[in-house]
C-alpha cells in the first residue's frame, strides 16, 4: 500500500498529482499543520524534519518531493520519464533540478518570511530580494518552455509536474509570470488528475467533511 503524508497545497500536491496520473491506489494521510500534527512523535518517526511530503511504499519510506516523484515514475510509470541515457533524459535532469534549486527556492523564501517561520524569525525585507531572484530564474527557464505541449514534446514528464506546481506557488504568492509560463501553468493545471489530487487533499481537512 502506498501512503502519502501531506497537507493541501504544499509539496505533497506534486505527489498526489502524479499518483493520480499513474492511476495507482493510494492512501492520503493528512498531517494537519493547523493542529501541529507535523510536530507529533508519530509523524516525526516518519519524517524527523516534520515536513511534508513523506511517502511509504511497502517497507520503503521516502522524503523529498523530487525523489518521491522519480521513484514513483521509475517503479510504476516509466512513460513519465525519458529513456535513461538519452539526450532527453539529460535535459529532464536539467529541467527538474533547475526547478527545484533555482525556481522553487526564492518562492519558498517568500513563503517562509510571510507565514512559515516563527514570526520573530521573519525578515520581510528579504521578500523583495527573493522576488528578484525568482524573476532571474524565470528568465532562464522561459526559453525551455514550449508555447504548446510539454517540456520534452507531446507527452508530460515528472519535470512538467514539478514545474507547473512551482509556478502555481508563484501564482498563489502573486508573483508575476511571463505570458508563456502563465499559459503553460494553466495548461498543466487543467489536467483532470491535478483536479482530482487537489480535491482529495482538500476533502481530508476536517472543515471540509
Amino acid at each position: 500500500m502506498i501512503t502519502l503524508y501531506g497537507f493541501p497545497r504544499t509539496r505533497s500536491l506534486r505527489i498526489s498529482w502524479l499518483l493520480e496520473e499513474l492511476g495507482l491506489e493510494w492512501h492520503y494521510s493528512l498531517v494537519n499543520f493547523n493542529k501541529g500534527e507535523h510536530r507529533s512523535p508519530d509523524y516525526l518517526a516518519v519524517n524527523p524534519a516534520g515536513k511534508v511530503p513523506a511517502l511509504t511504499d511497502g517497507e520503503l519510506t521516502l522524503l523529498e518531493s523530487g525523489a518521491i516523484c522519480l521513484h514513483l515514475a521509475e517503479k510504476y510509470g516509466s512513460h513519465w520519464l525519458p529513456q535513461p541515457g538519452t539526450d532527453d533524459a539529460a535535459r529532464h535532469h536539467q529541467l527538474l533540478l533547475f526547478t527545484l534549486c533555482e525556481l522553487e527556492q526564492p518562492l519558498w523564501t517568500i513563503g517562509k518570511h510571510k507565514f512559515a517561520l516563527p514570526e520573530e524569525r521573519r525578515v520581510p525585507a528579504v521578500i523583495d530580494t527573493a522576488v528578484w531572484e525568482f524573476a532571474r530564474a524565470v528568465s532562464l527557464m522561459e526559453p525551455w518552455v514550449p508555447e504548446q505541449g510539454y517540456l520534452l514534446g507531446k507527452n508530460p514528464t515528472v519535470a512538467d509536474i514539478l514545474l507547473a506546481h512551482t509556478l502555481n506557488w508563484a501564482h498563489g504568492f502573486k508573483v508575476p509570470l511571463p505570458d508563456k509560463l502563465e499559459n503553460y501553468r494553466l495548461r498543466l493545471s487543467q489536467r483532470p488528475a491535478m483536479g482530482r489530487a487537489l480535491q482529495r487533499e482538500l476533502e481530508a481537512l476536517p472543515d471540509q467533511q
